[in-house]
């Protein structure tokens, strides 16, 4: 079985070598994801890129996310992702619509479905376990082989110092908890707890929402 190389050729050397690299042209793909029929938007369906940036699909299906040139994009809903699309074979990247495997029974189930927050929370949680459980990736030095110099993998070097693909997964981690801490207000904060403490009607109840919603740490 053949090992891989251990490399203890020095950082600057390496961070050199990938600064020199040509910037990579940079798109925005825009779209809207579809059922099976195409005549229902998907709502949460994640989107993400090769070089880590990661968005959902809002109430109408709609998504829109920056990619470079030389990456690929997918899609995922109910933890089933799609084939992955290279960027440089999408012909209309202001409209690359797609639809999912998804009937409407089973839509039309998932919107009328009483909404239980803790199950939607763990199920948030399953479906984007890769961007919550991230860690910047760092060095650990390879053990050598005999008569060899210790030293770092060169994979992990690279990872390491790939700091737009670590900006982006933390921004994307950063949004995704930003939801998850909404989502726990309006559980704790929902209109109907409001309208039965104060009996306030719309639109009236609609700005008291809004005026005092509380912030996160609050309602723990």
């Amino acid at each position: 079985m053949l090992k891989r190389p251990v490399y203890t050729t020095p950082l600057l050397l390496i961070l050199c070598l990938l600064g020199s690299g040509r910037v990579m042209a940079q798109y925005k793909i825009k779209g809207t994801v579809y059922d099976s029929t195409r005549n229902y938007p998907i709502e949460l369906v994640s989107v993400i890129s090769s070089n880590g940036n990661g968005t959902i699909t809002n109430a109408d299906g709609h998504y829109e996310i920056t990619v470079g040139e030389k990456d690929s994009i997918w899609f995922s809903y109910l933890n089933k992702p799609t084939v992955k699309f290279p960027v440089l074979k999408i012909q209309n990247t202001f409209a690359f619509d797609i639809s999912l495997n998804v009937n409407v029974p089973i839509l039309k189930e998932v919107r009328i479905r009483q909404r239980n927050y803790k199950q939607d929370s763990i199920a948030n949680r399953e479906e984007y376990a890769r961007v919550f459980n991230y860690e910047k990736p760092g060095l650990h030095a390879v053990r050598p082989s005999y008569g060899q110099a210790a030293g770092f993998d060169l994979e992990q070097i690279i990872d390491a110092f790939n700091f737009k693909k670590i900006r982006s997964m933390r921004s994307f981690q950063r949004r995704l908890v930003e939801q998850e801490q909404d989502k726990f207000v309006e559980h704790r904060f929902s209109k109907g707890l409001v309208r039965r403490l104060s009996g306030l009607t719309e639109p009236a109840i609609d700005s008291f929402m809004t005026l005092y919603r509380p912030a996160y740490i609050f309602v723990l």
